[in-house]
């Protein structure tokens, strides 16, 4: 009898003849995400068992695992055989001290000498009994769940808690993006959102030292850090685009600037996406919550792109819903510290809300080394490499 960790799939089970290419994956960011851990992780009929960990160690392997993609929910329990006497004696270890409680049994292994039924009743009647009257059995509403489920080779596991996980599919598994991380609240949750849908991600950010400062870069540096608890080792690119947003403030129409510096944006996004064999670019953009964002807008600065799909998961959110999703996946406080970044350098006071692509055409014309700048903003980015906290 030993305490264990049992970690249940998210839409996996959904999979059909390609499951096994995402249980693989699961395996691996898992083992990732528990490399210097020490425990034992085993794959048993469709669930992942961590064990051989010391009790200390516990909450700390609980807390790593929440936020692995790909996982359904976890359990705190105590693995034993499946003796109906080892059963109880497990059951005692983790049941509810007082209030109302049922006993739920899944009897994976049709082979053992007993009904689910009556392996529950048995397991109700012992706790009954060895809580001394402070328990009471409700099997509609109950208080307390007590789980023992009856596997395969003898095994047996009692819990009585599932615990969250963050869902979604195992980050690799969607493939390759690449997402404009601004520093902003934005940008770090429409990243987590496509990591949670498998993509693994590279951070891309726009710089424009000394109009923005180092500490706006850094702060960049730690969104992606804190990301990388949920998608793993992540690089940031970091682009200098000082010389870019120079000349758009010179030779272009003021209230088309900010569309020209977003159209430079995709422009640079496509071209280091495409260099480094990334299959998409993402960004938070949400309709109408700016003047870059209408439906114009966006549609103006989208027809640059010639190859790559453009995906925008906050696309109808409201604020309120992203700022809280930043404050569950901890980068909220980050995102509001005051360190400005390059969307905020040259503000028009009345920016073009219903640009056309013609237009921003024209004005681009009147940049002479136009395409030279955007070469050199792609050959001369740094790049930064974020490992889990």
């Amino acid at each position: 009898m030993d305490n264990v960790i049992i970690v249940r799939y998210s839409e996996i089970h959904l999979k059909g003849k390609n499951r096994g290419f995402f249980e693989n994956l699961l395996k691996q960011n898992i083992r990732e995400k528990l490399r210097g851990m020490d425990c034992t992780e085993e794959f048993v009929y469709g669930r992942y068992v961590v064990s051989g960990y010391a009790p200390k160690d516990e909450n700390r392997i609980i807390n790593a695992l929440c936020k692995v993609f790909g996982i359904f929910s976890l359990s705190r329990a105590v693995r034993t055989t499946a003796d109906m006497a080892d059963i109880i004696k497990a059951a005692e270890k983790i049941c509810p001290t007082e209030g109302t409680f049922r006993v739920t049994v899944n009897r994976a292994d049709k082979r053992l000498p007993y009904t689910s039924v009556s392996l529950a009743a048995e397991v109700g009647g012992a706790l009954l009994e060895f809580r001394g009257g402070k328990l009471e059995v409700d099997l509609h509403d109950p208080e307390h769940t007590v789980y023992v489920d009856a596997r395969e080779q003898n095994v047996a596991y009692v819990y009585s808690a599932n615990i969250p996980g963050v869902g979604g599919m195992p980050v690799g598994s969607a493939g390759r993006g690449l997402t404009l991380l601004s520093g902003g609240i934005d940008s770090p949750v429409s990243s987590y959102m496509m990591a949670k849908r498998g993509l693994k991600l590279t951070a891309l950010h726009f710089w424009s030292y000394p109009y923005t400062s180092l500490e706006a870069r850094d702060k960049v540096i730690e969104l992606a850090r804190l990301l990388s608890d949920y998608t793993g080792r992540m690089e940031v690119l970091v682009v200098p685009f000082t010389k870019v947003q120079e000349s758009i403030h010179k030779y272009a129409e003021s209230n088309y600037m900010i569309t020209l510096v977003r159209r430079a944006m995709m422009r640079i996004a496509e071209r280091v996406a495409e260099a480094r064999g990334l299959q998409c670019i993402i960004n938070g953009e949400d309709l109408g919550q700016v003047a870059s964002q209408t439906m114009e807008s966006i549609t103006v600065t989208n027809s640059v792109i010639k190859h790559l799909p453009v995906f925008r998961p906050l696309i109808g959110f409201d604020k309120i819903d992203i700022i809280e999703m930043s404050k569950k996946i901890g980068t909220y406080d980050v995102s509001i510290r005051p360190f400005e970044d390059c969307c905020t350098v040259f503000l028009p006071d009345s920016p073009v809300t219903k640009p056309t692509i013609r237009r921003a055409e024209d004005n681009e014309r009147k940049i002479g080394n136009y395409d030279e700048l955007i070469d050199e903003a792609v050959h001369d980015l740094e790049v930064f490499v974020v490992p889990e906290r």
